[in-house]
């Protein structure tokens, strides 16, 4: 075994690690966890990555030439970026501001979009209230503004420069017009920064053949 390992799926954390991959040209196996079958739950996957959540990647040429598991996607893409020397700044003060916004990805983005899809298009038959939605909701737009004016001026996030930050983030954006039909309610077209972004990122060839491996072949078209 000597490519990189990928356990994921063709959702917006799941697809982030094949794109990266794709952009940093490294080779890789994929092997699809269905979750709906409850694949995570596998004693062998649950080997790589305790939580039972997808991604998780086996790096059989990790540090000091041994086998290394990774659970959580943006733990993935940095341990990526500093293994291909790619996709990350190398200055320290815009690598501290790549990183932390990956971690406001990982602890708001993902979440509250997550959680306003999850009400929005899937949770409806076990809870009608609209609260749930609705808070979920607030708090997505608010985000998205936050994205927003972060990118005005800018091409990409982080030093106006393609990164693992925007990789860890524009899946989500995508997914709230995609999967979740929100795009009308969130006024996604209002963020007129975000829109031009993901449009950007998506015309990547390497980002595109990373979509390609879960199928999503007209992806922003």
């Amino acid at each position: 075994m000597k490519n990189i390992q990928v356990y994921a799926l063709g959702s917006p954390n799941g697809i982030k690690i094949p794109i990266a991959l794709e952009e940093m040209g490294l080779t890789y196996d994929i092997h699809t966890v269905d979750i709906l079958k409850g694949d995570q739950f596998a004693e062998e996957f649950r080997k790589i990555n305790p939580n039972g959540k997808i991604p998780a990647v086996i790096d059989p040429s990790g540090p000091g030439g041994k086998p290394i598991s990774i659970m959580e996607s943006g733990a993935i893409l940095l341990y990526l970026a500093e293994k291909s020397g790619k996709l990350l700044p190398q200055d320290s003060a815009t690598r501290c501001e790549a990183i932390q916004w990956l971690f406001f990805q990982a602890a708001n983005i993902g979440p509250m979009f997550g959680a306003f899809g999850h009400f929005h298009t899937y949770g409806k038959e076990n809870c009608n209230h609209p609260y749930p939605e609705a808070r979920f909701e607030k708090e997505t737009v608010r985000l998205l503004k936050i994205l927003d004016d972060k990118l005005q001026g800018q091409n990409y996030i982080i030093a106006n420069k393609y990164s693992i930050v925007d990789i860890s983030i524009f899946p989500w954006v995508m997914w709230l017009d995609m999967f979740y039909k929100a795009s009308e309610q969130l006024e996604l077209e209002s963020f007129k920064n975000i829109t031009a972004w993901v449009c950007r990122c998506n015309e990547r060839p390497a980002t595109m053949r990373g979509f390609d491996v879960y199928g999503f072949n007209d992806i922003g078209k």
